[in-house]
């Protein structure tokens, strides 16, 4: 007999998977290099946690920053958690590191994909990680209503990131 106050969280499942999606890109990117025209709009939060980026870019993008990742990059890492690279800001080169949850979109315009992501605040998900498979019942309450209005990940429109000719 199925249990209604509980339902499957699939926005939160889908942005688990998306972020692990960006993460398998970015472990074969830091493998492989960036192969033919691909490059990658990456737009995140300055103050979430985890973020580690030079005091001086944090003063000039206290609420977010994008970065491109294409032609000059270095020491690219990933792990399970984020992303640390070292870019060229006007000749001088900064290490970022940046974890997977503080990312707003992730864009390869060469191929039209694109991600959002909503941040998901605590209020909205207790848990950090989905549940596995197996997990028994669960006795919070939870407003499923609310849930289903929530939007985590969607397909960002391209458009603002095609140059004009």
């Amino acid at each position: 007999m199925s249990d209604k106050s509980q339902s499957i969280a699939y926005g939160r499942l889908m942005h688990h998977a998306m972020r692990g999606l960006i993460q398998t890109v970015l472990s074969d990117v830091a493998a492989h290099g960036l192969p033919g025209d691909h490059h990658f709009f990456i737009t995140f939060d300055t103050r979430a946690e985890g973020v580690d980026i030079a005091p001086w870019l944090t003063e000039r993008y206290p609420d977010e920053m994008t970065i491109v990742i294409q032609h000059w990059y270095d020491a690219l890492e990933v792990d399970d958690d984020g992303f640390a690279i070292t870019l060229n800001f006007g000749d001088s080169p900064e290490r970022l590191s940046i974890p997977f949850d503080a990312i707003l979109t992730f864009v390869d315009p060469s191929v039209e994909f694109g991600l959002r992501f909503e941040s998901i605040s605590a209020e909205d998900d207790p848990e950090d990680e989905p549940p596995a498979p197996d997990d028994g019942p669960d006795d919070r309450d939870e407003d499923t209503e609310e849930r289903a209005e929530h939007k985590d990940a969607e397909v960002v429109s391209l458009d603002t990131f095609r140059r004009n000719h």
